[in-house]
Parts: structure tokens; C-alpha cells; sequence
């Protein structure tokens, strides 16, 4: 106990640390200042120096004499035991010469250090070789002057295709050889043509023939409009060289897609989203991939798409090339270079970041909303084709209602439209039934319809990019366009910013219904088109539940043509009319779950459902 009472008292008596030895190896109670005199550690290392101490200050200072530790040729001198050597016969004790932790280059330890080289040895990834594309492509150049079929070049000529634009001479030539490509550009600069000539040149040349469920290219794309238009500009091409193609996307049964692949094809042109599905169900299988396109990679990136490349890229063979065609390179499409082209040889044409020189933009600044609907109206009166851009579906469809009414033919093109809408809309659209197509962002990119001669921003894009790629629906292959944005008075600051960003230098013109600025860009106005006269309905038939007096409650109809949706209408049946039900046209009896039931009089009401053509 009295040691104990000396140790609690260790602050007054500095002198009680002889007390118990197993504090004497505690340094953290050593009183500050004060040095520690341990007979124990003086006895095991007897040349340490002895504290100095302060004399004009009479008090003993901090021990800043620490013992020299011996060298580790003093240490090995003394060490008795045998010097250990490794596999190689280099001693133990010896410093590994080698980077890292002994484990490999880079790695953690455990790791496998012959399956890299030295450092200084690795070859070197080279960086991506860049080439400036022409603007101007040489008089009297054809595609006769590169490795191309004659029957691919009688079909371009067939189409009236006779010269490359500059992409194409630019990256052609390094495609055809097999080279990766990273194609940078904006919308309508030959891009699509641009690895579609490649793709299919080098499959016929290919000792590989088509198998069940194997095809032999891959071209993704981030919309269902945009596969088709590469279907339409690829599959004449592949036919000329005996290769067929198709097409994979959502929004449609699968059945037609998996029957394509079981017969075997050569290239698929697919969306990510349907495509990860068919793998997932084993459907296919891309280990025979020998060519892989990326095209429209940025808008992939913006739509979210960028994980299921990735992991169908994963699927692809490494040593089969890779081309990839991107207007910009962030969002994450930079990375996808790095990872998956292979000393790519770069090409670039007008930055997308710019606008065209050949484009021409006019901003409208209207009074309010009721002005800016007759600006439109009057904007979209014209006789040559014209796009319209909103923001949101429901503007679009209700807008393409507006125009049709009012005698300008319409049709609509946004996310809420199955897949054989799109295509009637697009195939009326593009052979001149309509002359107007109001649509969303959805057809802001790689829809390709010659001769737009204007386009009109109703809705004003969230941002530059979405600006520029919709005027792309202009001013394409050379061609001259216009580009109008509507503006209200309190969207007049974001338009502002919008095109500083975009590089436009066209300043707002306040402009009123039948203005000058606005009928000259219209030019001549089409004539009046009275829309469809509403045709009496027609009896379709129907299984329906029998009433108490025989025939069914309801029947179907099929509606007049509308612009509206499906609707339902309920006709009030009174004393001495009668329910018809339809079976193969009208006039024809009403079926009963036990069989015929002729038309019966009595009250109650009918429910009739009718169905929109449009």
C-alpha cells in the first residue's frame, strides 16, 4: 500500500518511480521534463550519455541524448545466425531493387510479378492520332478512288450519291483497313455513310459467313428513328455485297427480331435497351463481332445509356475493330475511348459546339402567348417542310391538332407514340402528305429528311447542345436553312445565355402577326387543306354480356376519323329503340353466350365505344 500511495502522489515524488519496476518501462508517466532513470535500460545499453543539466537555471533539462543505433553491417557482424537467401539467390536482408512491395509493378503484394515487365520496358499506350478533315473535298474525288465494290458504288450512284463528303475522305481510308476511328462531327456531316461503307466492304471480305444467332457487326444507336435511318442508308448496301441486315429496339414485339437472328444475319443495328434484354435471354451471342459501331455515342451518354454499352461492349471480341462516331466527348463518351478503342486514329469536322455557316437564325420576341400561337401558325403556313420543336408531348400533339384544324397538315413525333405511329407520321412527313412535323427532342437526332427548309424553336431547348441539334434538321449536306426561336418576354434571359453558348449572334426582333421579318421567311403560303370530313361510324363486331331481353348491352363502334384519342361514348337508349350488336358489319344480330339473340326492344342505356383512326 505504501507503494501504492507513492505512486498516486507521483507529481510531488518524482522520486518514487523506483517503486515499482513495471512502470519503469511505461514512458507516458514520465513527469514532464523530468528524465527517466532506469537502471534497468542503463544496464542493457551502457554507453547511453547521462542527462545534462542546466546550471543557470538549476534544474535538470529534457534528455535530448538519444543512443546511436548501431549500422546494419555492425548488427549482421554480430548476428550469428546464417544469411538467408531467396529462389534467386539474392540474401533476404537485401533491399529489393525492384518498384513496389516486391508483388509487381503497380500492385499490391501477393500479386504475380512476372506476368508484367519493368516499368521502362511496358510499351507505352501512344495517344490518339488526330487528323484535320478537309472542308472542301477535291475536285473530281469519287468513291471510285478508294477500296470500295464496284456493285456498293453503282448502288451510291443509283441513289445519286457520286462524291464523299469530307468525313468520309477523312476516315475511309483507315476504316477500310481496319484501323479504330474516333469520327467527331455535327449531325448531317455524312457520318452514317461514313462507317456503313466500311462495315459492309469489310464483311464480304471476311473469310466468316453468317450464323444462327452470331452476327458478324454491331451498330448501336440511342433511338428506334435512328436505327431505322441506318437501316435504310446500310441495308441497300449490304444487299449489293449478298449481307442482310436488321433492326433491334424496344417499343415492339420481339418475335420478328428473334426469328431474324435464328435465320442468321450479318449486321444488327440496335438499341442498347432491347439488345441487353435478347442477350440476357440468350437470344444471341456477340462472340463473333468483328465490327462494333457506336454511333450518336454522346446522346447515349445524355439518355443514360452509357452502363449498358459497357457491359455490351464487355461482350464483344477485343481484337475486332471499333469505330466510334460522337458529336461531342463528354458525359462520359472520352472514357469509352479509353477503354475500348485501340490506337485510334482521330477525325473531326466542324465542332459541334459551333453552328453552321450555312444556317441562318432569327429570334422572334412576341408580345404574349396568343401572339406567339398566330406567329407559329403563320411560321408553319408555308409550302415546303418544316419542323416544329416543344418541350413537352403533350404541346406537340396538341399543337399538331391546332395546325391540322386550321387547314396546315400536321403530324406529330414524341415518346408517347408507339412504334407504327412513328413511322406512319415519318413516312407522311417525308413523302410530302404533310408538310409540318411538331415534334420533341426525340427527332433531334439522326432523323434525316432532305429539304427542311425551316425549323422553329416554339419552345426554346434547356441548353445550347439541345439548340443545336435541333437547327441540325437544317442546313444539311450543304444545303442552306433557316432556324427560328420563338420568345416570350420572361424566357428572354435564357435565350440570352442560350446563345452566347451557342456561338448564334442574332439579336431578338420584336415581331406581331403578319409582320414583314416573319412572311419573308414563310414565303409563299400553301394552300388552305380542309380537314377530314367526320364519316358516320361503323358497327365493329363484339363479344358482349346479354341483356335480360336478348342482344348485347354494348357494342363497338368504329369512330370517324379524329385527331383525338380513343374516347367513350354513352347513347341513352329509350322506350321502343333498339340495341344493335354487331358481328361482322352493321345490320348484323347480336351473339349471346348461348347463341344468336335477334335485336330487342326495350329501355336502358348502351354503352358504345369508338376508336380513333388517328
Amino acid at each position: 500500500m505504501r507503494e501504492w500511495g507513492s505512486w498516486l502522489r507521483i507529481s510531488a515524488r518524482p522520486a518514487s518511480w523506483s517503486s515499482l519496476d513495471f512502470l519503469r518501462r511505461t514512458p507516458t508517466l514520465r513527469p514532464r521534463g523530468k528524465p527517466l532513470n532506469n537502471p534497468i535500460r542503463a544496464a542493457v545499453r551502457p554507453n547511453a550519455a547521462a542527462p545534462r543539466t542546466n546550471q543557470s537555471q538549476g534544474q535538470q533539462s529534457r534528455d535530448t541524448t538519444r543512443p546511436v543505433r548501431d549500422s546494419r553491417d555492425e548488427r549482421e557482424s554480430r548476428d550469428p545466425r546464417p544469411a538467408k537467401v531467396t529462389r534467386d539467390g539474392r540474401p533476404v536482408r537485401e533491399r529489393d531493387s525492384r518498384d513496389g512491395r516486391g508483388a509487381g509493378q503497380g500492385r499490391p503484394a501477393g500479386g504475380n510479378r512476372e506476368q508484367r515487365a519493368p516499368r521502362e520496358q511496358r510499351e507505352q499506350r501512344p495517344a490518339v492520332e488526330r487528323s484535320s478533315v478537309p472542308t472542301v473535298v477535291p475536285e473530281g474525288l469519287t468513291f471510285a478512288d478508294f477500296a470500295i465494290p464496284t456493285t456498293v458504288i453503282r448502288e451510291l450512284s443509283s441513289q445519286g450519291i457520286e462524291s464523299p463528303f469530307p468525313i468520309q475522305v477523312a476516315s475511309l481510308p483507315d476504316t477500310l483497313k481496319g484501323r479504330d476511328v474516333l469520327g467527331r462531327g455535327r449531325t448531317g456531316s455524312g457520318k452514317t455513310l461514313a462507317f456503313s461503307l466500311p462495315v459492309v466492304t469489310r464483311l464480304s471480305q471476311s473469310d466468316t459467313r453468317r450464323a444462327a444467332r452470331r452476327p458478324r457487326a454491331l451498330v448501336l444507336c440511342p433511338t428506334r428513328e435512328l436505327a431505322n435511318q441506318i437501316n435504310a442508308t446500310m441495308e441497300p448496301l449490304a444487299k449489293a455485297l449478298g449481307l442482310n441486315t436488321t433492326t433491334i429496339f424496344g417499343g415492339v414485339a420481339q418475335s420478328r427480331q428473334v426469328s431474324a437472328l435464328n435465320a442468321g444475319v450479318d449486321i444488327v443495328i440496335a438499341c442498347p435497351g432491347r439488345l441487353e434484354d435478347l442477350l440476357n435471354q440468350r437470344v444471341l451471342s456477340l462472340d463473333g463481332i468483328e465490327i462494333t459501331v457506336l454511333d450518336e455515342a454522346d446522346h447515349m451518354a445524355d439518355l443514360g445509356f452509357l452502363p449498358g454499352v459497357k457491359r455490351i461492349m464487355d461482350k464483344t471480341p477485343t481484337r475486332g475493330q471499333r469505330l466510334l462516331f460522337s458529336a461531342t466527348l463528354d458525359n462520359g463518351v472520352d472514357q469509352l475511348v479509353k477503354r475500348y478503342l485501340s490506337n485510334p486514329v482521330s477525325h473531326s469536322v466542324d465542332s459541334a459546339e459551333s453552328p453552321v455557316s450555312n444556317m441562318t437564325h432569327h429570334i422572334f420576341a412576341v408580345r404574349d402567348a396568343d401572339a406567339k400561337k398566330d406567329v407559329v401558325q403563320q411560321l408553319a403556313s408555308g409550302t415546303g417542310r418544316r419542323v416544329l420543336f416543344t418541350r413537352t408531348k403533350h404541346q406537340a400533339k396538341k399543337l399538331a391538332k391546332q395546325l391540322t384544324a386550321q387547314g396546315i397538315p400536321s403530324v406529330d413525333l414524341h415518346g408517347n407514340l408507339g412504334q407504327g405511329a412513328r413511322e406512319r407520321n415519318l413516312e407522311a412527313f417525308s413523302n410530302g402528305s404533310v408538310r409540318v412535323l411538331v415534334a420533341t427532342d426525340i427527332a433531334a437526332r439522326g432523323i434525316h429528311v432532305d429539304e427542311i427548309e425551316l425549323v422553329v424553336h416554339v419552345d426554346p431547348p434547356a441548353e445550347h447542345k439541345a439548340y443545336l441539334h435541333r437547327s441540325g434538321r437544317t442546313a444539311r449536306a450543304g444545303s442552306e436553312g433557316v432556324v427560328v426561336t420563338v420568345m416570350l418576354p420572361e424566357q428572354r434571359s435564357d435565350v440570352k445565355d442560350l446563345t452566347r453558348k451557342a456561338k448564334i449572334t442574332a439579336q431578338p426582333q420584336s415581331v406581331a402577326p403578319g409582320d414583314a421579318a416573319i412572311t419573308s421567311l414563310v414565303g409563299d403560303v400553301a394552300e388552305y387543306v380542309r380537314p377530314a370530313d367526320i364519316t358516320p361510324p361503323q358497327t365493329q363486331a363484339r363479344r358482349g354480356t346479354p341483356s335480360r331481353n336478348g342482344g348485347t348491352r354494348a357494342t363497338r363502334t368504329a369512330a370517324p376519323a379524329k385527331s383525338a384519342g380513343p374516347t367513350a361514348q354513352r347513347a341513352q337508349g329509350g322506350r321502343g329503340q333498339s340495341t344493335q350488336g354487331g358481328e361482322g358489319g352493321a345490320g348484323a344480330q347480336a351473339r349471346r353466350r348461348g347463341g344468336r339473340g335477334r335485336a330487342q326492344r326495350g329501355g336502358g342505356s348502351a354503352t358504345v365505344y369508338s376508336s380513333s383512326s388517328y
